[in-house]
């Protein structure tokens, strides 16, 4: 195993990855961003989940991103589309690289989807959202970011689907990439309806549904899982998204 700290991928303080890598030389990688409202949170926050990615044989960058009050609405989605551009340009220099899987919690979460859905992030770096093996939506928020309507000066409750909302854009390209969607039985209030939302407006675009993989965290809270441990002592959501990766490869 060796990680590689604060490697800047942008030239904005906040915009540094951690790039956590097996002992193999020959991986897939997942880029992941923490959650954390858009406001707090760190690359270091799910480590348990690296560790254990990193000992099945799985790569991860950690990605930090600029944040409120210092950022706004669109800059944290450009600096994830960004962190995405750097492993794509440099990931090579690390060992081979067989997929790239983009993932996310909560806020973390809302950027993988901005990512996936709305193609002019990646597409600036002309990156196209299926070149992306797989994306993982953990609890994600796909109407229009609560801090976001804060930053608009609206009451953070309201749902608002507009540009700034994830699904807003379903449609607008056709995703082929597999899809595992997770939302815990006792989320954020509404977040668990929002996420059904999702999940049927892809289908009505016609996503394939063998490709979605739906999870609903029974007796757990908003992420709660991403800190839990099965009978083995292995991280349950790191174990997820093991198996969601490999099912790809």
């Amino acid at each position: 195993m060796k990680i590689i700290k604060d490697i800047t991928y942008d030239y904005f303080d906040a915009c540094k990855l951690d790039l956590y890598l097996p002992k193999s030389n020959d991986f897939s990688l997942l880029v992941y961003f923490h959650g954390g409202g858009l406001e707090i949170g760190d690359k270091s926050f799910d480590i348990n989940v690296y560790k254990y990615l990193i000992s099945s044989g799985i790569a991860v960058a950690a990605a930090n991103y600029r944040m409120y009050p210092d950022a706004k609405y669109p800059e944290f989605i450009e600096d994830a589309a960004s962190a995405v551009n750097w492993v794509f340009r440099n990931i090579e220099n690390y060992g081979h690289c067989n997929n790239i899987f983009i993932a996310g919690s909560s806020a973390g979460a809302y950027l993988s989807m901005m990512l996936c859905f709305d193609k002019k992030y990646l597409g600036k770096y002309g990156i196209n959202p299926n070149d992306i093996a797989g994306y993982i939506f953990d609890a994600g928020q796909p109407a229009t970011h609560f801090n976001i309507l804060k930053e608009r000066g609206l009451d953070t409750r309201r749902v608002i689907i507009d540009e700034a909302a994830p699904i807003y854009h379903i449609g607008e390209n056709q995703i082929q990439s597999p899809m595992m969607i997770l939302v815990a039985e006792h989320d954020i209030p509404n977040r668990l309806e929002q996420t059904y939302l999702l999940c049927s407006t892809l289908k009505i675009f016609g996503y394939d549904e063998k490709k979605l993989i739906f999870k609903l965290m029974k007796g757990y809270q908003h992420v709660e899982y991403t800190n839990a441990f099965d009978v083995n002592n292995n991280n349950v959501f790191a174990v997820m998204i093991r198996d969601f990766i490999r099912s790809i490869e």
